[in-house]
């Protein structure tokens, strides 16, 4: 069944990704993905734990990358902005899959299963945000809502960057969401 063929992941995530979008996430079975991409399910399980997994296999690489991107932020910078530096700097993680993001996003949003999982996972986001600006020197409360906010300025402009017609970049809209973050806290 094809398991020597290159680019296993990215076919079963196609293959997962169609299948969700004809029949819905919970009548999918791993079966019929690994069917779809011409694998085994065998296949499927090196490298997702789960058919949820396909949809949010890249949270800890995003989480990581939050993270050291908020630790090589300068230090003068508020912890807003540092966040806001961290923020921008995954934006180039999803330019080249906005197809998939695109799709996946609607995939979650027909799924209340999957829409706590994503809540769960900003939430992680968050979380790891706040640890890293208390290292950073920020106090509990500040860290926590420049966390919050952060990951808030995230979702919004993420959400914002696919459903856009246009083809500003994901960095620039997170930038501009920001920005008008600070303006709305600043009641302007």
């Amino acid at each position: 069944m094809g398991r020597w063929k290159p680019d296993a992941r990215s076919r079963l995530e196609r293959a997962a990704l169609a299948l969700y979008r004809e029949h819905g996430f919970a009548q999918t079975t791993v079966a019929e993905i690994a069917e779809r991409a011409g694998l085994t399910e065998r296949t499927f399980f090196r490298y997702f734990a789960d058919k949820r997994e396909v949809l949010f296999s890249g949270g800890d690489a995003l989480r990581q990358l939050l993270v050291s991107a908020l630790d090589n932020a300068p230090r003068a910078l508020s912890p807003i902005d540092s966040v806001g530096a961290a923020v921008e700097a995954a934006a180039d993680l999803f330019e080249e899959r906005k197809d998939f993001a695109r799709k996946r996003q609607a995939v979650i949003a027909e799924s209340a299963e999957l829409q706590e999982r994503e809540r769960i996972k900003l939430a992680s986001l968050a979380s790891a945000l706040a640890d890293g600006l208390r290292r950073r020197g920020a106090g509990d409360m500040a860290a926590s809502l420049a966390a919050e906010m952060g990951v808030t300025v995230f979702r919004v402009a993420f959400g914002r960057w696919i459903n856009e017609k246009g083809d500003r970049s994901l960095a620039i809209i997170m930038r501009d969401s920001l920005n008008e973050l600070k303006l709305v806290s600043a009641g302007k």
